[in-house]
């Protein structure tokens, strides 16, 4: 303060009175001086940090979207890891083998990751040479009519578009497919294909699993013969047996606070009692239940109709889109596990990551507790894969259930045989497994570490926006079935959503949704005729296509011919929306309702066989009309059939031989005249 004081002082004020004077008027002066300056400094510190939080926003919301500024390249190299295994992941399945993979790279003196496509910027991979003994693995899931998963679509794109040189890139491709589907492996397949063509060196050949067969199978015999091709390639050795390692600790809050505990939200905590758009996977909207009616008139399942309240969510849809709902576990299969393992549900834990560099924290939200995981999180009604079987064996205190379980584990065909049999074909679930080998006994934590995750539901939207734009309909059929051990086994969701009735004594029931666009699409020109075919609950979609049309001409729209094709078992047990097809077609917007009752005479019918009957005009419909056909349902049997009698359609009445008339449907398909929305 002194030497901010010294300008300030007139040097010819010399005398002892004008000294005093002037101390007098230098303490003032302090006073004045500190408080101004005190001021000023806290005047300058707050608007100091106001500056700096505002452009400090910006770079927080960059990290809350995908981490497109992080590069896998300098993360491996941080981390000292050679093998990272990108993983292109819908229900989760791909996500679980990359994880699988990554853990295996240890046994041969490897460290692998797993990767999330989403999260990085893929053309890294021209630099991935720069670490030795480095490899790409990508473990790619077909979702749909051939199409990439959510988080492997970036990935596609760049790979269309690229024209990188990844000449020093060493990489191997396992897809997942389904072989009732039109384009099995297609993504796995492009991958494979692709980066060959950017100059990648296949290490291992593609591998092709089959969902519709044993794709545990599939995916282990790959496996198998996968690592020894790595350790041919960098001349290494296995260093010891397959172990158990854990991924996760165990945290256990004795104290905690408990509105800092997730009860179910699937991304921000609190997200269900504060909800805030857009809504999607990550965050859920809770749509109301405002109608849940019994369809079928009898027979022993239960075909409903639910409609969801979608006002205020700012959820907008389009006729064809599907509607994801998650569901909740049965809380007496919950209570059950519980019960065996001898836990108290209600523990409220972490499960938290050993490897600090993840950007998986934790394998579900945390903290909750085991109630809430084993309800809201984890999949507990599927038959486990191998790899949690053998790490489950190691709580086995009776040898002989101790070996099994590592016999069902191993790659061995008499293991494999015995996995196929006892696990995947008796449906036996975790409680199942559990309840059947009495010694048993695993860690709950660990088990909660093991289990997959539980996925959304998809079903195809039974509504139009058009008429209904608050309001989304699902058109389901429960699922339930005795297994080879006498065990009742229930469908998750459909069950879950059996019992959502209305509001009831002022309680309603909620249903976390959000909605997933789709390609399957009316014409853009109303004119245009559509022949749709769907069975069963595969009439969903057309349900609103058949209300788009009918809000079309009530519009003044010139509307084309709508021709529905549909099928059930009886006419007086479960001909779904009689009464509204019915209207319609009085209406005039059903031009044609062609309806298959399968049981209802000797000779099953089915709606290929009312196509067939009917040929003449949907020849005509194709060729003249240029009309778009739709199928909806089952693609193990129907979807296959019902293509089947196009090609003969067209062979016939187009005058062209077999090949030429599956070329003529499959470039029907290409041009988007064909449209499947199909399930197995």
């Amino acid at each position: 303060l002194t030497a901010m004081g010294e300008p300030g002082m007139d040097p010819t004020i010399s005398s002892p009175d004008s000294t005093a004077q002037q101390d007098s008027l230098f303490s003032m002066m302090d006073v004045f001086l500190i408080s101004l300056i005190t001021g000023l400094f806290t005047y300058w510190f707050f608007f100091r940090k106001k500056k700096e939080e505002v452009p400090d926003l910006p770079k927080m919301q960059s990290v809350a979207a995908p981490v497109r500024d992080s590069s896998f390249i300098e993360k491996m190299k941080k981390t000292g890891r050679n093998i990272v295994v990108f993983y292109g992941s819908q229900t989760g399945t791909a996500e679980e083998f990359a994880n699988r993979l990554s853990k295996d790279a240890h046994r041969y003196g490897l460290r692998g990751m797993a990767a999330d496509p989403e999260e990085y910027d893929l053309s890294d991979l021209s630099r991935l040479s720069e670490i030795d003994k480095s490899l790409a693995v990508f473990c790619m899931a077909t979702y749909g009519e051939g199409d990439p998963t959510d988080n492997a679509q970036d990935f596609y794109d760049w790979l269309q578009e690229a024209d990188a040189d990844l000449s020093g890139l060493r990489f191997a491709v396992f897809g997942l497919g389904n072989k009732t589907y039109e384009h099995f492996n297609a993504m796995g397949k492009y991958v494979d294909k692709r980066l060959e063509e950017l100059g990648a060196q296949r290490i291992f050949e593609l591998g092709l699993g089959d969902d519709d067969g044993n794709l545990e199978e599939d995916f282990i015999t790959w496996r198998e013969q996968f690592w020894p091709a790595v350790c041919e390639h960098f001349g290494v050795e296995a260093t010891g047996e397959e172990s158990s390692i854990r991924q996760y600790e165990l945290v256990v809050h004795t104290d905690v606070n408990m509105n800092k505990v997730y009860t179910g939200e699937m991304g921000r905590l609190k997200s269900y009692e504060n909800q805030k758009p857009p809504f999607d996977a990550k965050n859920p909207f809770l749509a109301q239940v405002t109608e849940n009616r019994k369809l079928n008139e009898g027979g022993e399942r239960h075909l409903m109709h639910l409609e969801l309240d979608i006002s205020n969510s700012k959820i907008r849809y389009e006729s064809g889109d599907h509607v994801a709902v998650y569901p909740a576990n049965d809380s007496s299969l919950v209570n059950q596990i519980g019960e065996i393992l001898g836990t108290d549900l209600d523990t409220v834990m972490s499960l938290n990551n050993l490897d600090e560099e993840s950007n998986k924290k934790h394998p579900f939200p945390c903290p909750t507790s085991y109630r809430t995981a084993l309800t809201y999180y984890l999949d507990i009604t599927n038959p486990p894969r191998t790899n949690v079987l053998y790490e489950l064996a190691q709580y086995a205190t009776d040898a002989g259930e101790q070996e099994r379980l590592r016999k069902m584990a191993s790659s061995a065909a008499e293991g494999k045989a015995l996995y196929l049999s006892w696990v995947v074909e008796a449906r036996r679930n975790i409680l199942a497994i559990l309840q059947d080998m009495p010694s048993l006994r695993p860690p709950i934590d660990h088990l909660c570490e093991l289990l997959p995750r539980l996925q959304a539901r998809y079903y195809s939207i039974a509504s139009s926006s058009k008429v209904h734009p608050n309001s989304i309909h699902i058109c389901a059929v429960t699922v339930e079935y005795e297994t080879k051990t006498g065990r009742l086994n229930k469908g998750v969701a459909t069950n879950w959503l059996k019992n959502k009735v209305p509001e009831q004594n002022g309680s309603s029931s909620l249903v976390p949704m959000y909605v997933r666009k789709s390609q399957f699409r009316l014409p853009f020109k109303p004119s245009t005729p559509v022949i749709m075919i769907g069975p069963g609950t595969g009439i969903a979609p057309f349900m609103g296509f058949i209300q788009e049309r009918a809000w079309l001409k009530q519009q003044g729209k010139e509307v084309g011919e709508t021709v529905l094709y549909y099928g059930c078992r009886r006419e007086h047990e479960d001909y779904l929306y009689r009464e509204e097809l019915a209207r319609f077609q009085k209406e005039g917007v059903l031009t044609q309702l062609n309806v298959a009752f399968s049981r209802d005479q000797a000779e099953k019918v089915y709606v290929q066989h009312l196509l067939k009957k009917n040929k003449e005009n949907v020849w005509k419909l194709i060729d003249e009309g240029m009309a778009h056909i739709y199928v909806c349902g089952d693609a193990r049997n129907m979807a296959r059939d019902v293509q089947n009698t196009f090609y003969e359609i067209v062979s016939e009445f187009g005058n062209m031989s077999q090949p030429q008339a599956v070329d003529y449907v499959k470039k029907l398909m290409t041009k988007g005249r064909y449209s499947l929305d199909v399930w197995s």
